[in-house]
């Protein structure tokens, strides 16, 4: 991960600047830059991933135009190699340098044409103007406020804008921002039109998507490193990446002390993956000790994100006090596109479409920003194969009907699509445990249990009711969002709430989002 920012006023103030900017050195320690570009501010701290000498230095610079840019262009030798064609030279082997000419080529029609996880801001020396743009899932974060004269501000993490602005804002996945206005260049979750090309072909075809989203996210000048929790969706991250690359991969897993389910299920995959496998073991006092720097570096409240995210975070701290790893590929974004335990209840195709819909808009709020903020406060690069903008748009389109949980067994489609050539079929078929719950069914449960000594019940009444916005009703819950104001006051219209199953459907009018309450979770505690 890399980190950027830009102040868009001609007279920004660059200690301000250059204050807030440090906070956030750990998503870019190799080199910082800051530039004036006559009209405003840009800042690029580096974490080298692609092009690792100094010319991959940010900001890129051709004329009077610049770009900072945290993300990762797929295919960029090939618009690389027609760049240079139409006459471009390049100075770099960073994937990030052919964005200048490519905006000078396309104009805004760029950011559309893209393949590729991306935040970034672009100086338009020609006219003035700053533009700004974020990949359409939001796998790279980016958020803009206001200051004290209406001048609008972008950053990487809301740590950046505290100082500097009221209200912070998540940059909208899908949108480029320009003269003032934001523009939805592509919305991944509207679907035109459903296909059903009957079971098989479409598995054949998720299947060679999902492969090809792994591949590109292989092609990296830094060591990789992969999450692996025995789940399936890591899993086959892992089975594919092992597979494409021919060489024994470097395989992570963490778990509680005391009751880990999935650390045995990691093993048997590292095992038969014959990966070099690492598994770092943690105590209920490390979950405790650990959820302050959990939740400033989340920048959220909800209950869903922390819980998920202690197990994520401490396991990346030790990856990066231990090896050289730099980028980290991981199974999140399956859920959102063929359903978790809780859309098994979904009254009908239609509905579940819907839930899909929101959650692929919603993800940049919850998991996308667990696998940002806990892998890149330790200096690493996230890579999310099944966020794949071909892959999610192909099985957004498939006809609902048939990922609905008819089959006896959820995510169907993605485990017949694999099924008998990349893992076993204990491991492919193996139910779904939340990932909080798959470090230890204790992780929550300490979690609730310190809550619990924090507040009596007319203190939990006094305190929750003093928030009108995603209002805390259990004392976990109000303990996160007091430690989330400590770090980031009255910014809690960062999320728009706390994730939850949908509450409208039968059996999913639950008061806890773990998995673990619904009636269905059954052999996922397993």
């Amino acid at each position: 991960m890399c980190s950027i920012m830009g102040y868009c006023r001609k007279d920004a103030p660059l200690a301000a600047f250059e204050q807030a900017f440090a906070k956030t050195k750990t998503r870019g320690p190799d080199d910082t830059r800051i530039v004036d570009t006559g009209n405003g501010l840009l800042g690029f701290h580096r974490l080298a991933i692609m092009g690792l000498d100094e010319s991959g230095m940010q900001p890129f610079v051709r004329g009077r135009s610049m770009v900072v840019c945290n993300g990762e262009i797929y295919g960029f030798r090939r618009l690389r190699r027609s760049l240079e064609k139409a006459g471009y030279v390049f100075v770099s082997d960073s994937d990030c340098e052919l964005l200048l000419p490519l905006y000078r080529q396309l104009g805004t029609a760029m950011f559309a044409m893209l393949d590729a996880e991306f935040a970034m801001i672009l100086y338009d020396g020609e006219t003035g103007r700053f533009l700004a743009a974020r990949d359409p899932i939001g796998i790279r974060p980016l958020y803009y406020g206001y200051d004290d004269k209406g001048a609008i501000v972008f950053a990487s993490e809301p740590k950046n804008l505290l100082s500097l602005c009221a209200q912070i804002v998540p940059f909208p996945p899908g949108h480029y921002y320009a003269d003032g206005e934001f523009h939805c260049y592509r919305d991944l979750a509207q679907v035109s039109a459903f296909h059903d090309e009957g079971l098989e072909s479409i598995c054949s075809e998720i299947r060679t998507r999902l492969i090809r989203g792994v591949e590109k996210r292989l092609d990296a000048d830094a060591p990789l490193g992969f999450l692996l929790s025995g789940g399936l969706d890591s899993s086959l991250v892992c089975a594919i990446s092992a597979r494409l690359l021919d060489r024994p991969i470097r395989t992570f897993a963490i778990g509680m002390d005391t009751d880990a389910i999935d650390l045995k299920y990691a093993r048997a995959a590292a095992e038969h993956l014959h990966s070099e496998h690492h598994e770092v073991i943690i105590t209920k006092e490390d979950v405790i000790r650990a959820l302050p720097s959990v939740i400033e570096a989340l920048a959220t409240y909800d209950i869903t994100t922390i819980r998920a995210s202690i197990g994520m975070y401490l396991l990346c701290e030790w990856i990066h006090a231990h090896t050289d790893v730099r980028v980290l590929l991981t199974g999140e974004i399956s859920d959102e596109l063929f359903g978790y335990k809780y859309t098994d209840f979904a009254p009908d195709a239609q509905a579940f479409q819907t839930e899909s819909e929101k959650r692929i808009r919603e993800l940049h709020m919850y998991d996308v920003l667990r696998a940002d903020r806990c892998i890149s406060v330790h200096s690493m690069e996230a890579r999310v194969p099944f966020g794949d903008l071909a892959f999610v748009e192909y099985v957004m389109s498939i006809d609902p009907r048939r990922k609905m949980n008819v089959y006896g067994k959820g995510k169907y489609l993605l485990r017949h699509a694999f099924e008998g050539t990349y893992l076993p079929a204990d491991l492919l078929m193996r139910e779904k445990a939340a990932f909080s719950d798959a470090v230890g069914h204790s992780l929550r449960d300490e979690l609730q249990r310190y809550a619990e000594r924090c507040y009596s019940d007319a203190e939990f009444e006094t305190k929750r009711r003093q928030y009108t916005h995603a209002r805390p009703f259990t004392k976990e819950s109000l303990l996160y969002r007091e430690l989330f104001e400590s770090f980031y006051p009255g910014q809690s219209g960062m999320i728009s709430g706390f994730w939850m199953p949908n509450r409208d459907w039968a059996g999913c009018d639950v008061d806890d989002p773990s998995a673990r309450v619904l009636s269905n979770y059954g052999d996922s505690a397993k």
